[in-house]
């Protein structure tokens, strides 16, 4: 087979295929999993050509056409067959045969595309393992978000796909078809490495902060097709409407000016542009049909870049901390300094439960306890205070948290729940 045979049938078969795997499945939330499940295979597959690269699993012949020696229409094709076509067929084929299928292709038609592909002694590990590191997540997030279940799940792999396509490959692409590179990062002191990480770090905490939020308070993820199910103004969202976007761009010119990129500085604001002008508006649109008066009132008053330093109409919440605590009556007597915007506090020996740690009751239902629910109470005050608020309730720094508190602060005691033993009340000496 000719190498320019090769290439168009890598790329129209799995076309093909493709189009008519969507005749079969014409479900609006099959096709939003089925494009995840692309742009997971897709990013994913531009990591494990780096990797078969340096292990010369494989190789491709010098072609035109190509990304860093991956010919542009065989990335394409490969990104189709391990992404959106299993999951339009997940109802024919389950993931076991779905991922045996993708092997047995690979296994049969890899040799056959000499000289395309130079196949190195230990390519079918490499494709085995390919197909564990790249097409069983794809799967995984294109059939949970089509059939919308393992909400958690679903955003934790969103959130890895897109941190190593914002991160990674879009600087990759930048700094190969413009300047700058991954070795002036690397060639700076490990002093500045660090400052530089603890920057990106503080950048990236209102973009989680959003996709905490979309998740736990509206039920679903940052993806556009795969929307919250209620409208989120609470924590980030109560001080900014679009979070994610705005550490997505500082990020990536941080990373340019870190690299000495022009041109992946160009793409971030060329990406803000296209947002502002495109995309925003048809987000706003839809969000007007979903929700009508409640967005109106919410974005005349909230914005996308500028963050707000009162909280917007904060969702009704209540406070429980322990008057005999004191920590607890610190904390208490410091909030009510600063009157939190729609917060009561109260003494959790009200409570009608008994409370081993304070906590926080949201009239939307949403709950939390100990060193989460200080935390919480946060967003009530001001932007710096919820700041402080998105960085304590960072998943696994808030178990963090709450242990140090728990062993060195305030361990945690009964209170509320009606009478208490007395020996209860003695060793009582915690809060939070």
């Amino acid at each position: 087979m000719t190498v320019t045979a090769a290439r168009y049938l890598c790329l129209i078969l799995p076309v093909a295929a493709l189009l008519a795997a969507a005749r079969a499945d014409r479900d609006r939330q099959a096709r939003a999993g089925a494009s995840l499940a692309f742009i997971t295979a897709i990013t994913g597959i531009a990591v494990l050509h780096e990797t078969a690269t340096a292990a010369r699993w494989h190789g491709f012949a010098t072609v035109d056409g190509t990304y860093r020696g991956l010919p542009i229409d065989l990335w394409l094709g490969w990104a189709i067959l391990w992404g959106p076509i299993p999951v339009l067929l997940r109802r024919w084929l389950p993931l076991p045969v779905a991922l045996g299928l993708l092997l047995w292709l690979d296994a049969t038609a890899m040799p056959r595309l000499a000289p395309l592909i130079d196949l190195g002694p230990h390519w079918l590990l490499g494709e085995t393992l390919g197909l564990i590191a790249v097409a069983l997540p794809a799967q995984l997030l294109g059939r949970w978000t089509a059939d919308r279940r393992h909400l958690v799940p679903r955003v934790l792999l969103q959130c890895a796909t897109f941190a190593v396509l914002l991160l990674w490959l879009t600087p990759t692409v930048a700094f190969t078809v413009g300047d700058g590179g991954w070795d002036r990062l690397l060639d700076l002191p490990t002093s500045a490495i660090i400052v530089l990480g603890q920057l990106g770090a503080a950048v990236a905490v209102p973009a989680l902060a959003g996709v905490r939020e979309f998740a736990l308070r509206g039920g679903g993820t940052p993806y556009p097709w795969d929307p919250p199910v209620r409208l989120v103004t609470t924590g980030v969202y109560g001080y900014l409407a679009n979070p994610m976007q705005v550490s997505a761009v500082l990020l990536q010119l941080l990373l340019a000016a870190a690299t000495h990129s022009a041109t992946l500085a160009a793409v971030a604001l060329g990406t803000t542009a296209f947002a502002a002008a495109v995309a925003g508006p048809h987000e706003r649109q839809d969000l007007h049909l979903r929700y009508g008066r409640s967005w109106r009132q919410y974005r005349d008053r909230v914005r996308d870049w500028r963050p707000r330093r009162t909280p917007y109409e904060p969702v009704p919440a209540r406070l429980w901390l322990d008057d005999d605590c004191g920590p607890c009556t610190t904390i208490r007597d410091a909030l009510q300094r600063r009157h939190p915007a729609g917060l009561t506090i109260l003494p959790a020996s009200t409570h009608p439960e008994t409370l081993w740690r304070a906590r926080y009751e949201a009239a939307d239902g949403h709950t939390a306890d100990g060193v989460a629910a200080v935390a919480h109470s946060f967003e009530h005050i001001g932007a710096l205070p919820a700041y402080l608020s998105m960085v304590l309730l960072l998943p696994g720094l808030d178990r963090l948290a709450q242990l140090i508190t728990d062993a060195l602060i305030a361990p945690p005691h009964p209170a509320g729940g009606g009478p208490l033993r007395q020996n209860d009340r003695a060793e009582a000496k915690g809060g939070p």
